[in-house]
């Protein structure tokens, strides 16, 4: 079992900035590739950004330019990086883990409680 635990959330004014950070309970961090997501309140969870093991990243066409993700191994922790932040970025966003059958013998797929992000005036 690995725990996931986001911290980092808050309000924020539009054109504001906040750091995400996401810290995982497990000695094998590197084979995890670490997703975020968000849920804006009645709409559906979205895929924000994500970064593999061999910190190859991918962002959303919604945040790319706006949004930077990071990992560092050493720590156990997946940081999310957020400028320029606008009132539809607001949210409960989530670290997601995931490590496929081939890497780590069984599929895992881990959550974090997620954490409130607030952009308004």
């Amino acid at each position: 079992q690995v725990q996931l635990a986001e911290s980092g959330g808050g309000l924020v004014q539009p054109g504001g900035s906040l750091r995400l950070s996401c810290a995982a309970s497990t000695n094998i961090f590197d084979l995890y590739d670490i997703y975020w997501y968000r849920q804006a309140p009645g709409k559906s969870r979205e895929s924000v950004a994500g970064i593999t093991g061999g910190l190859r990243t991918n962002l959303a066409d919604a945040v790319r330019g706006r949004f930077i993700i990071s990992r560092d191994n050493t720590k156990n922790t997946v940081s999310l990086q957020m400028n320029s932040l606008k009132p539809e970025d607001t949210g409960v966003y989530y670290c997601n883990a995931k490590c496929s059958a081939t890497v780590c013998a069984v599929e895992e797929n881990y959550w974090g409680p997620g954490t409130q992000v607030t952009v308004s005036s």
